[in-house]
């Protein structure tokens, strides 16, 4: 069974990746679920500049730290806490769902290092995929099924939106409009509860972009894309009241009597 390249790391949810072929998973079939196990207790959630408009409806969008950031959906304010998503995979309340979480077990990834040819590869330790009664076929003999074909697009669409998405990052970092981000929820005890360890678009440094330079971001709907960014921020609240009311808030402040 091929395996993805060595030494590399596995990107979020997958813990395997195996190039899918005729010779390996002929009797393969994929099957749908209506539970997200590989997503509960996961707090951030990579995105795409396309799916800003939807996501920004149901969660904060900021952009990862680093060298190299990244849009990402806060699905939880604390670490293992997804307040979306119950322990069993179950969303009890209907959510724009991350492209990303969508395409799990699947993916495009290089298999071979000097290539850049992307293949279709698969999660081989999931169960939505393997030889079941159940489920849909991977392969109609040596062809490609109409499953896998739809799932191949899918995922082209995916990398097609990341090349997106790293086109508009560039933007950001090229004006350095991105700030190490800082989000206080003031709890009523007199001490906020702090949250840092991403970025934001810094708005004063917004206001300084040149005229010609936003008239070019409106007309390309960059401009859209940031404001939907900072719109979103202000679901923050709405997530940190979540998780209390699921007990799985932070530790608070003691107040004296």
């Amino acid at each position: 069974m091929a395996s993805a390249p060595q030494n590399v790391s596995l990107p979020l949810f997958y813990n395997d990746l195996v190039l899918l072929s005729t010779q390996e998973h002929a009797n393969w079939k994929s099957r749908s679920t209506d539970k997200a196990k590989w997503l509960a207790g996961v707090n951030t959630v990579p995105l795409t500049v396309e799916e800003f408009p939807m996501a920004q409806r149901h969660f904060p969008i900021v952009f990862s730290a680093g060298d190299n950031p990244f849009p990402i959906a806060l699905m939880g304010m604390n670490e293992g806490v997804n307040v979306f998503v119950e322990e069993d995979g179950t969303v009890p309340s209907p959510i724009y769902m991350p492209a990303y979480v969508r395409r799990y077990p699947f993916l495009l990834a290089r298999v071979q290092p000097n290539s850049d040819e992307l293949s279709l590869c698969v999660d081989p330790t999931s169960d939505l995929v393997g030889e079941f009664e159940d489920g849909q076929p991977l392969f109609d003999g040596n062809n490609p099924s109409e499953a896998c074909q739809n799932t191949l697009k899918f995922c082209e669409q995916f990398e097609i939106a990341g090349q997106k998405t790293a086109n508009f990052m560039a933007e950001l970092q090229k004006h350095n409009l991105l700030m190490d981000g800082e989000l206080n929820i003031e709890i009523g005890t007199g001490e906020p509860v702090n949250y840092r360890g991403f970025r934001m678009v810094d708005e004063n440094k917004l206001r300084e972009v040149r005229g010609d330079i936003l008239r070019t971001w409106n007309q390309s709907g960059l401009l859209a894309l940031i404001y939907a960014h900072l719109f979103s921020l202000d679901l923050v609240r709405d997530i940190f009241g979540r998780q209390i009311a699921q007990g799985k808030g932070p530790a608070l402040p003691q107040q004296s009597s």
